[in-house]
């Protein structure tokens, strides 16, 4: 069941004239919210909605607070569940390029502009924060087996799936309203795999990624996910990336890909 707990409206101010809603999924983000808003920058974002997956501290009281918009799940969706809330959400607002930022503090609001600006004048159709581009993953705290995992799947991922990103797993990412009406990712997982799962789609579909460096904080109040269930999400980036391969030579049909439209102009 998912909860709407409030929805006021704010002043847009667009950028290129379309219209900018951040979302952030939420978890126990109580500790790093404000902080994480208080580096957003202004006449970027028309508005924001947090979307809190049951968390078990006071995040929604936070959010209130602050006064942006809340969605609260009364049972606990998962990262991708989350996800797709967020993304439904925001088309139900009328935005018309949707950025995703994490409450944890990990990753920076101060470069948002970057990441919406190219969706919004046309450029590209999906951007992702990078934190291999550069130096910011180690220099941001970056555990060196999480380092070396990053890398190697994004290698073995690119040759699977015919694309070339730094990497397919920062939770930095915005996205057009076409892309995200046309990629069906709700078929998605609810667990974090998701995040994997809609690159396959936005990739097979044929659009456009681009992608920017991303400074990245590793703190002990920013999320995590532990080492049994980095290895789990490994497995499954490596299964995710067979199937696309398998599918886009015809030799099976995969749950996710199967009902992704192409874009017109492929």
């Amino acid at each position: 069941m998912r909860k709407a707990v409030s929805f006021t409206g704010d002043n847009e101010q667009m950028v290129n004239g379309k219209k900018v809603v951040m979302v952030m999924p939420a978890y126990n983000a109580a500790s790093t919210l404000k902080r994480t808003l208080d580096e957003l920058p202004d006449g970027v974002v028309d508005e924001i909605l947090l979307v809190d997956d049951c968390s078990r501290d006071d995040t929604v009281s936070q959010a209130e607070s602050l006064g942006i918009k809340i969605v609260a799940h009364t049972c606990n969706t998962g990262y991708g569940g989350n996800q797709k809330t967020c993304y439904d959400t925001a088309l139900k607002m009328g935005a018309d390029v949707v950025v995703m930022v994490h409450p944890d503090y990990q990753y920076t609001p101060l470069i948002i502009s970057a990441m919406v600006s190219p969706i919004a004048n046309g450029v590209f159709d999906c951007m992702l924060g990078s934190r291999i581009l550069g130096t910011g993953a180690r220099k941001g705290g970056m555990p060196l087996y999480k380092y070396i995992s990053n890398r190697f799947l994004t290698v073995f991922q690119n040759v699977m799936v015919g694309y070339h990103l730094s990497e397919y797993h920062t939770g930095y990412r915005a996205f057009s309203r076409e892309l995200l009406e046309k990629v069906p990712y709700g078929v998605n997982s609810d667990d974090f795999i998701f995040d994997n799962q809609m690159l396959c789609q936005i990739i097979y579909a044929g659009y456009d990624i681009g992608e920017v460096t991303c400074p990245t904080r590793y703190m002990d109040d920013s999320s995590s996910i532990s080492f049994k269930r980095s290895v789990k999400y490994g497995i499954g980036v490596l299964r995710c990336s067979v199937e696309t391969a398998l599918h886009r030579l015809g030799w099976m049909k995969s749950e996710f890909l199967k009902s992704v439209e192409f874009r017109k102009d492929r």
